[in-house]
C-alpha cells in the first residue's frame, strides 16, 4: 500500500493545523483533490519565504492532486492585515496586475500550469466586478463582527489601528474559497499559519451557503535557528527570480545556513527521501559540510533547474579554493560585472566598486570590511583603503572580489 501523502508532509514538518486531521488525511489519500493556495500580488517576485507553500503544492501534485494557484489581483487592492503591524502601501491596480502576471509566470516553473491538472487564476476576475451592496447582503450576513474581532490577525492590529478596508479582507478571502468550491470543486485551502482565521472563515462560508464540506490546512511560519524570518537576510530578500538574485547567490544562501537548520531545510526544501535525509543529518564535524552542499544543490535545482544548480556549485568550488584559480571548477555561475579596459587602467577604488556592483550595501560597509580584514581581491586580503585595482590584478578568469566569508563577485574586462 502506497504512503499517504499527508503522512509524508507531516513527517517533513509542513503541517501546523488542520480543520479535521482525519478528514484531510482521508481526502489526500484518495486523489485527485483540487486544492488552492493564494499569493499576494505585492511584488514582481516571490522570495524563499514562499517556498513552503510551493513545495507542498509540488508534493501534492506529484501525488496526483490538482493545484490551483491564485494571485490576489483583487485582495491585494485591499491588503491582508494578517501578521502586519501597519497597513500595507496601497498599490495601483496596474502595478498589482503586472505583479500578479510575473508571479504566475514564476509559479509556472514549479507547477507547469496546463489548465486541467494544474491551474492559475487571478481573484480580480471575480472580486473586482462585485456589486458591493449585493455582496454585503449575500456574503456579509454570514460573518459575525464579534468573531472576526476575536481573530488573532485583527486583535493584533486593533491598538495600532485597523482600517475598514482591511477589515473586509476576510470576507474577500472566504469568497475566493466559495467561488473555487462552486466553479472548480476545490475542497482544500492551505496557507501560512497566520491565515488560519481567514481560511476557516471560507470553510464556514461554504458550509453556510452551499451546505458543503471543505477543509483547511496551514503551514508553520518558519524562522531560522538564529531567529531570522525565512527568506530574509541582513542584505535583503532571497528572491526566487534569477534577475533579482543570481542562482549563485541563491546557492550560497542555502550552503551558508546554520548547522542547526540543515536537517529541517532538507526535509522542507528538497525532494530527497527521508531515509537519505536521516543519513545526512547524522554527519558530524567537517563531514556535515557535505549535507549543506547537497541541500544547496537540491534547493537551487528546484527553483533554477539542475543546470544552474550545477553551475553554481562549480563556481562555489572554484571560488572557495585558495585564491582565484587554484581549484577545478567553473566561475560562470558566479555573479559578475563587465567593465572596460579603460576603467581598469584608470584604477578602481575597491570600496566604490564593491558598492557599485552590489557586493556590499554601501561604500561605508566596504571600507569597514577592509579595515576589519574581511575584503579580498583574488584571494588576498585588501589591507589599504588607498589601494587601487588595476591591470596587474587581472587574471585569465577576470578579477575575483570577496566580501566577508561567503559573498563573491567576478569582474570581467571587455576589450
Amino acid at each position: 500500500m502506497s504512503e499517504n501523502i499527508y503522512d509524508s508532509l507531516k513527517m517533513r514538518g509542513f503541517i501546523a493545523q488542520t480543520s479535521d486531521e482525519e478528514s484531510v488525511r482521508r481526502m489526500l489519500g484518495t486523489p485527485p483533490v483540487t486544492f488552492y493556495i493564494g499569493f499576494d500580488s505585492t511584488a514582481t517576485s516571490l522570495h524563499a519565504g514562499s517556498l513552503v507553500p510551493i513545495m507542498v503544492m509540488m508534493h501534492l501534485q506529484r501525488a496526483g492532486h490538482r493545484p490551483v494557484a491564485i494571485v490576489g489581483g483583487g485582495t491585494s487592492m485591499v491588503g491582508d492585515p494578517s501578521g502586519k503591524t501597519e497597513m500595507r502601501e496601497m498599490l495601483d491596480e496596474s502595478v498589482i496586475r503586472d505583479n500578479g502576471s510575473a508571479i504566475l509566470a514564476q509559479l509556472d516553473r514549479y507547477l507547469h500550469f496546463d489548465g486541467k491538472n494544474s491551474m492559475a487564476l487571478d481573484n480580480a476576475d471575480w472580486l473586482l466586478p462585485l456589486n458591493y451592496v449585493g455582496f454585503l447582503r449575500d456574503i456579509g450576513k454570514h460573518f459575525s463582527v464579534n468573531r472576526m474581532l476575536a481573530a488573532e490577525a485583527y486583535k493584533q492590529r486593533l491598538e495600532r489601528g485597523l482600517s475598514f478596508i482591511e477589515f473586509n479582507y476576510q470576507l474577500l478571502q472566504a469568497f475566493d474559497y466559495l467561488t473555487l468550491f462552486r466553479n472548480y470543486g476545490c475542497s482544500l485551502q492551505m496557507g501560512g499559519d497566520d491565515q488560519w482565521g481567514n481560511i476557516l472563515a471560507g470553510v464556514d462560508l461554504i458550509r453556510r451557503v452551499e451546505g458543503g464540506k471543505a477543509e483547511a490546512m496551514t503551514f508553520p511560519l518558519l524562522t531560522t535557528a538564529s531567529g531570522a524570518k525565512m527568506g530574509k537576510t541582513a542584505t535583503g530578500a532571497i528572491w526566487l527570480d534569477a534577475e533579482k538574485l543570481s542562482p549563485y547567490d541563491y546557492y550560497q544562501y542555502w550552503i551558508s545556513c546554520d548547522d542547526r537548520d540543515v536537517g529541517r531545510f532538507l526535509r522542507l526544501f528538497t525532494f530527497l527521501p527521508i531515509e537519505e535525509i536521516l543519513k545526512l543529518e547524522a554527519l558530524k564535524g567537517s563531514d556535515a559540510r557535505e549535507a549543506k552542499r547537497i541541500l544547496a544543490y537540491e534547493a537551487t535545482a528546484v527553483t533554477h533547474g539542475k543546470a544552474a544548480a550545477s553551475e553554481a556549485q562549480a563556481a562555489a568550488a572554484k571560488a572557495f579554493g585558495s585564491g582565484s584559480n587554484s581549484e577545478e571548477g567553473d566561475l560562470n555561475g558566479m555573479p559578475s560585472t563587465v567593465i572596460t579596459r579603460e576603467q581598469l587602467c584608470a584604477g578602481l577604488n575597491p570600496a566604490e566598486l564593491a558598492a557599485e556592483i552590489g557586493l556590499t550595501a554601501s561604500r561605508g560597509e566596504a571600507k569597514r570590511l577592509i579595515k576589519q580584514g574581511g575584503f579580498y581581491l583574488n584571494g588576498k586580503k585588501v589591507e589599504n583603503l588607498e589601494r587601487k585595482i588595476g591591470e596587474s590584478d587581472l587574471t585569465p578568469e577576470g578579477i575575483l572580489l570577496r566580501a566577508g566569508k561567503k559573498k563573491y563577485h567576478r569582474i570581467r574586462v571587455d576589450g
